[in-house]
């Protein structure tokens, strides 16, 4: 779960996340225009790293189309660190 914490920390990640849950299957280019429109300037190189980031994270898969790699979003970590949230939050409320 560190590693999705990590990886949902960054604006650009996050960014990345709500692109790749908007409209499935994107490929790089996408993803990178998509940045551009919400004013994130991130060169290709740096897209790719976040990409492999959240990869690590467990977060997004990548299959390959020809010589394309598609990105999809994996929300199952999401679940995981969204169940530790509420599950600690609750117990939070119940000290009070």
């Amino acid at each position: 779960m560190a590693d999705t914490a990590k990886a949902i920390a960054d604006a650009t990640r996050r960014a990345l996340i709500e692109e790749l849950h908007a409209r499935k299957g994107r490929s790089l280019f996408d993803l990178c225009v998509a940045l551009l429109g919400r004013d994130f300037a991130a060169s290709r190189q740096a897209v790719s790293k976040h990409i492999a980031v959240l990869e690590e994270a467990e977060l997004v898969t990548i299959r390959k189309v020809g010589r394309t790699n598609i990105h999809h979003l994996d929300t199952t970590r999401l679940g995981e660190v969204i169940a530790w949230l509420v599950e600690h939050t609750a117990s939070l409320q119940e000290e009070r």
